[in-house]
């Protein structure tokens, strides 16, 4: 297939991601088929009028996705895609009603699993990985998410990280151990349901707090703080679930202003935080003091890990903290948290993440042809989209007849802190998780074609 010359003419955004686009298309159109020899990058710079690199890095992105292979003088070839045991069915992919990853197509991430477990149980090996931890995660563990919240600029050390079983398991641990029935926890409009879960568990009572396109409104929550009564304050500053917001920096140096001057509790669920390509300096580094900062591994790589680090404003908040956590899970999976304590040493946690960056691209350049420009908010390194629902629609017909075509969709009105305040219908979409490009391009073209004011209103969308 050495005449393979992709159309990219009307493809948006840059032309490295276009090609890669194409590629991927084309295999799982069978254009393309596992050992076809790919042109010479050279060949298809001239045939495409582009520069050499442009051609080289849409090559170098391919690799990377496990589309392709190099063999070195010989050419880069197709490769073959990984196989799906026998014994997993369809009805065992996972719940599409999370927001996941992108994960699979390149097969990166459980070729390194397995690989790091190997070496993690070889003959030396301590079996360490199958023994119960000690309260807060084993040593490594702590210090490699240290490492990398050090890196961030958030001033911690091995004694005030805790390794927790997911972002779920540290949100219930400072629910628990912070908060008492009564007690009063700003928040956003729209707030990721776990948090909601955990407040009506706990008898928090939630206050939604303006925000406009910037995130959470300083003012207003300056302003809804002068009473005394607010107790803390939870915020996804990047990639907020479900509206996308991310925070610039200006913002973000507001709102640890607010904190630090009505001495609020704040919890950053930080669980987008590493996916851009030069992430924003979390709020916590500006209010250590103030801070429990959560960085999660499952919406960065994969949920089925379950391992994410906590960091506590101080050694006494950490202890107090592991007993909790203690008690709720036990521990984080030992296996899973030594698994990825080596990528972190290695390196290879920030490469898969740039995989999973590179797959969200990809899908955004989908929605963007996809849908209308202007119905939906989404950050080109995500893998959600925040989309509007016309008003003469009801979102829970219109998520339930995109489930059915395999995309997984919520309303909005599930993520209210405050239904008795919704504004206007929208709905989350996810836009990761094992679901394939070609037939999520066919979802989000029904999407389109449901939320168009052409379209018939009184048909089924079911």
């Amino acid at each position: 297939m050495q005449g393979w010359n992709p159309d990219i003419r009307a493809a948006s955004g840059p032309k490295y991601l276009a090609i890669a686009q194409a590629l991927s298309n084309d295999i799982e159109a069978g254009i393309l088929a596992a050992g076809d020899r790919l042109p010479p990058q050279r060949s298809l710079a001239e045939a495409l009028g582009l520069d050499l690199t442009t051609v080289t890095r849409a090559y170098g992105e391919a690799q990377r996705l496990g589309l392709i292979e190099g063999s070195g003088r010989r050419g880069s070839f197709v490769r073959a895609r990984p196989t799906v045991p026998s014994s997993v069915t369809t009805s065992e992919a996972g719940d599409t009603g999370m927001n996941a990853p992108p994960e699979g197509f390149g097969g990166t991430l459980m070729r390194e699993f397995r690989e790091s477990a190997s070496c993690l149980l070889g003959p030396e090996s301590a079996a360490l990985p199958f023994q119960y931890q000690r309260s807060g995660g084993a040593p490594s563990a702590r210090k490699a998410g240290a490492e990398l919240l050090a890196a961030r600029g958030i001033p911690c050390s091995e004694d005030t990280i805790l390794v927790a079983a997911g972002g779920q398991n540290a949100l219930h641990a400072i629910f628990s151990a912070e908060f008492k029935p009564g007690d009063t926890l700003a928040v956003c409009a729209q707030v990721y349901p776990g948090l909601l879960a955990l407040a009506r568990r706990f008898g928090v009572t939630l206050l939604p707090i303006p925000s406009d396109a910037e995130g959470m409104d300083p003012d207003a929550l300056s302003h809804a703080c002068a009473g005394g009564t607010v107790r803390g304050v939870y915020l996804v500053p990047t990639n907020d679930n479900p509206t996308t917001v991310t925070m610039p920096v200006s913002r973000r140096e507001a709102i640890a202003q607010v904190v630090g001057t009505h001495h609020l509790l704040l919890i950053e669920d930080d669980a987008y935080g590493w996916l851009p390509e030069h992430p924003l300096p979390p709020i916590a580094s500006r209010v250590p003091d103030n801070s429990w900062y959560i960085a999660s591994v499952s919406k960065v790589l994969t949920p089925g890990l379950r391992v994410a680090w906590l960091r506590a404003p101080d050694v006494a908040g950490a202890w107090r903290l592991a007993a909790d956590m203690h008690e709720t899970a036990i521990m984080a999976p030992p296996l899973n948290a030594a698994v990825v304590t080596e990528w972190v040493h290695t390196r290879v946690f920030h490469k898969l993440i740039d995989e999973v960056r590179s797959e969200a691209r990809l899908r955004q350049e989908i929605a963007r042809d996809c849908l209308t420009p202007g119905s939906f908010r989404a950050q080109d390194y995500g893998y959600h989209l925040w989309v509007d629902v016309p008003d003469d629609l009801d979102s829970r017909y219109l998520c339930d007849a995109l489930r059915q075509h395999g995309l997984p969709a919520i309303p909005g009105d599930a993520f209210a802190a405050d239904r008795s305040l919704a504004g206007p219908a929208a709905m989350r979409v996810s836009i990761g998780g094992t679901i394939a490009r070609e037939q999520l391009r066919r979802g989000l073209n029904l999407l389109s074609a449901l939320i168009s004011p052409q379209a018939p209103r009184k048909v089924s969308l079911v």
